[in-house]
């Protein structure tokens, strides 16, 4: 199609905005065959209406389909690999209904959709193709890290196929890849398996056929995404959860199941350091006793860790695990470091903080002025702990109230409205957004506000969040997507909200 048709669209969205407005009767008659009795009509809904009136079920699919009809074969086909690698269901549906065959195109993509057949006759041509590149990749990893499992489970006997004919012909299952083009830091392919892709029995299958359980990368996403199972079979092929942050991520995941398997197969509650996949020290980690009250954890938590040897006298950032925990809130660990005898009166700085945290307008009349400029850097970044708990608002308010600070970035470059928007809390959000913030600020993993947020709509693994109504709560403050991120996104209905409003001011 030519290229100007989604111009054209465009231009008849706002054409029907303005009838619509006017109140002409064809306008009205269009508008409520798909929106029903809508008062008013907006851009974004305007672009639904068109897309619904071509037949397409929302303005990205309409869109989508304009765009690769204008593509050549080798364009669709690399838009097809990022929607396998970013796990855009929909996106890799209308690509294979358009194009059946479009996964021939490349090699790589035969790999990613499990074509045995096709992988087996391609490597009785050419045994070496097993290892050499293909395209930017090593031809395991595109394998390991495609998520067409999520969208085609009945293929895992296909994969698990295609996985014993790379090793068969020299493939290493112990592969990686760079970061980032031209990084040294490295992700193997048992993360891009497990850790990227949820790929449960592949990567099963790659512990069983000797990829390393220890390589700093894969037990921790795996306790970082709750991925219990996961977490099981790696300690179950002799990963070794020590200097690794698991136990620390498995603590946030308020899984004490998960938390027992990694003391049982020998995580340190009190281990000082991590290793990054280099093998090089990382920042100091703090007590798991401590992590837990700073996580909110539950009593069962608590007992778990002091189970398991956790110290409640060591001292974190000026504080034992009794101060840590009242200064958070979390009274459930206080009660139980009470019961064991660790209970002790708050200096006059926690009790001004615990007062805060417990809702109260500022500090208790017997605990002191809070003073932000003499606090520890730990106490200043209490509001971003708070920002990703449920029901903490009224907490937050206090702390803002008491002087600290909103634009206050954490060890990772991110305000307390960066963790909010990547949990999915929209009543902490739009609070937050009454603050003096900055939409573009970049965080030290890159992502601007709406970044952070469509990355924590896909990846974020706490349940009930509504990313979606955050995501109108920064579009309503002026928040501007980002289209390659908006393309890569893999939650059709965000995507459907996001790509429309690009699309509005385009």
């Amino acid at each position: 199609m030519p290229k100007n048709d989604l111009d054209l669209h465009r231009q008849e969205a706002k054409r029907l905005r303005r009838a619509f407005a006017a109140g002409e009767a064809d306008a009205v008659r269009r508008v409520r065959a798909v929106l029903g009795d809508a008062g008013s009509l907006q851009h974004a809904q305007a672009l639904h209406v068109i897309a619904r009136e071509q037949g397409h079920a929302s303005w990205p699919r309409l869109k989508l389909a304009l765009e690769t009809a204008a593509m050549d074969r080798a364009q669709r086909a690399e838009r097809l690999g990022r929607a396998l690698y970013f796990g855009q269901a929909w996106v890799v549906r209308a690509l294979l209904d358009a194009d059946p065959d479009l996964p021939h195109a490349t090699f790589g993509l035969e790999l990613a959709t499990y074509d045995v057949e096709a992988v087996r006759a391609r490597l009785a041509r050419d045994p070496a193709a097993a290892t050499a590149p293909a395209g930017r990749r090593p031809p395991i990893a595109h394998l390991c890290f495609s998520q067409y499992h999520r969208m085609a489970p009945e293929r895992e006997g296909a994969m698990l196929a295609v996985a014993q004919l790379l090793v068969d012909h020299g493939a290493d299952p112990n592969d990686s890849v760079p970061v980032e083009p031209g990084s040294a830091a490295r992700l193997p392919v048992l993360y891009g398996a497990l850790g990227h892709a949820g790929n449960l029995p592949l990567a099963r299958w790659l512990l069983e056929h000797g990829a390393d359980p220890n390589d700093f990368e894969s037990l921790y996403h795996a306790t970082e995404l709750g991925h219990r199972d996961g977490v099981a079979l790696l300690l179950a092929h002799g990963a070794d959860p020590r200097h690794t942050n698991a136990l620390l991520r498995a603590i946030d995941a308020a899984d004490p199941a998960m938390v027992a398997m990694l003391l049982e197969g020998g995580a340190d509650p009190d281990d000082p350091y991590c290793l990054d996949n280099a093998g090089h020290q990382r920042a100091p980690s703090p007590p798991a006793l401590h992590h837990a009250a700073s996580r909110f954890a539950s009593g069962e938590m608590a007992a778990l860790l002091l189970d398991h040897g956790a110290d409640p006298t060591r001292v974190w950032h000026g504080r034992d695990a009794y101060g840590t925990a009242r200064v958070h809130g979390a009274t459930a660990v206080a009660h139980v470091l009470e019961a064991r005898g660790h209970g002790r009166p708050l200096d006059a700085t926690e009790a001004a903080l615990a007062a805060c945290v417990a809702g109260g307008a500022g500090a208790a009349p017997d605990a002191g002025p809070l003073d932000p400029a003499a606090l520890d850097d730990h106490d200043l970044t209490l509001p971003h702990r708070l920002a990703a708990r449920p029901g903490s608002l009224a907490a937050l308010r206090a702390l803002f109230a008491a002087g600290l600070d909103p634009q206050h970035p954490d060890d990772q470059g991110m305000p307390p409205l960066h963790i909010a928007l990547w949990e999915g809390l929209p009543d902490h959000v739009d609070f937050l957004l009454t603050l003096p913030h900055d939409l573009a600020l970049r965080n030290g993993y890159g992502g601007d506000a709406m970044g952070t947020l469509i990355h924590g709509a896909e990846f974020c693994p706490s349940p009930g969040r509504d990313h979606l109504a955050c995501a109108r709560l920064l579009l309503a403050a002026g928040a501007v997507p980002d289209p390659e991120e908006v393309d890569a996104c893999g939650d059709e209905e965000l995507v459907e909200l996001l790509r429309e409003h690009v699309d509005a001011i385009a």
